[in-house]
């Protein structure tokens, strides 16, 4: 098997004006999940357990993602793979890894994503679409 090229990490900070704990369960829970990032969500956050997303893309298309959670630490840290099932994307099921650490900070949560391995073809996609879900999260909170 040829190893495949990946970008630099996209990375993404922001305070949140949420405590960590209300911010991880946006991470963890399906109903929540679904409040800004994906229309439909499967998750099991456990080390090992599935992290499975349907995402409706601006062209109608729906995009399936596939991955599963490798950290889980209650309230300051999530890990888990991200990739798609569809054939018009080059990142597949699990490829990619996303990082996410919630640090108490000024009442509310440093918000930090990091989001690697990726293939060029999909680095920029995804840094958009990162900033686009995080703005959306904000919005979701209560």
């Amino acid at each position: 098997m040829t190893a495949r090229a990946t970008t630099e990490p996209i990375v993404h900070e922001r305070q949140i004006d949420a405590s960590p704990e209300t911010v991880f369960a946006f991470f963890t829970d399906p109903e929540m999940m679904t409040r800004w990032l994906a229309d439909e969500a499967t998750l099991d956050p456990r080390p090992g357990g599935v992290c499975a997303q349907t995402h409706l893309g601006r062209n109608g298309v729906r995009y399936y993602m596939r991955g599963e959670f490798l950290e889980v630490e209650f309230p300051s840290r999530v890990v888990f793979t991200w990739g798609f099932e569809n054939d018009d994307r080059e990142v597949g099921p699990g490829e990619s890894t996303i990082e996410v650490t919630l640090e108490p900070r000024d009442g509310g949560t440093w918000l930090t994503l990091v989001h690697r391995d990726l293939p060029e073809a999909e680095r920029g996609d995804h840094d958009a679409g990162w900033a686009t879900m995080l703005d959306r999260l904000v919005a979701a909170l209560p």
